[in-house]
């Protein structure tokens, strides 16, 4: 954890909404302290356009928010993880490739606003609703002393945001 920044990397089944709206977020809120990324277990190949609306009107920039494999992440080149956040209950039931440098892990699981079948106003809401709760979880996380708390302290309360 004695980077300059840390890596984060946030996984879901279809890599399409929740995921790349957290990868999105987590680089315009970290001010440089975090690089985050994202990826699915089955990635769908196309980002939801609903997620990309949420993010420009958040104004969260979305240049190169794409779907992709988690197998991208898992290889010798890719960058060592800090961090490995599940935010579908689909993809934390997996079995998840090794991550090298043994990331933090936790589950912050979350109703795919994508999944909703219900008219545009109703699937709108869902990723707005999508969008507060994990600009929260992760207001938590930047708020954390990461460079001075032990691996195991840090590991407890990010399952506790998760919980939130």
């Amino acid at each position: 954890m004695g980077a300059e920044f840390h890596h984060v990397l946030f996984i879901c089944t279809g890599n399409s909404a929740r995921s790349i709206i957290a990868e999105g977020l987590m680089n315009a809120m970290a001010a440089g302290r975090f690089r985050a990324y994202s990826a699915g277990s089955h990635p769908k190949g196309v980002v939801h356009p609903m997620a990309l609306r949420v993010l420009r009107d958040a104004r969260v920039p979305t240049d190169g928010l794409r779907s992709k494999s988690w197998d991208e992440f898992a290889r010798p080149e890719a960058p060592r993880m800090d961090f490995v956040f599940t935010v579908c209950d689909q993809a934390a039931s997996e079995v998840c490739p090794l991550w090298p440098g043994q990331p933090i892990t936790a589950h912050w699981g979350m109703p795919d606003p994508g999944a909703i079948e219900a008219d545009d106003d109703v699937k709108a809401k869902a990723f707005l609703d999508t969008v507060i709760t994990l600009r929260r979880r992760l207001e938590l996380l930047l708020a954390l002393p990461v460079h001075t708390l032990q691996a195991q302290a840090i590991s407890r309360r990010v399952k506790d945001i998760g919980l939130l």
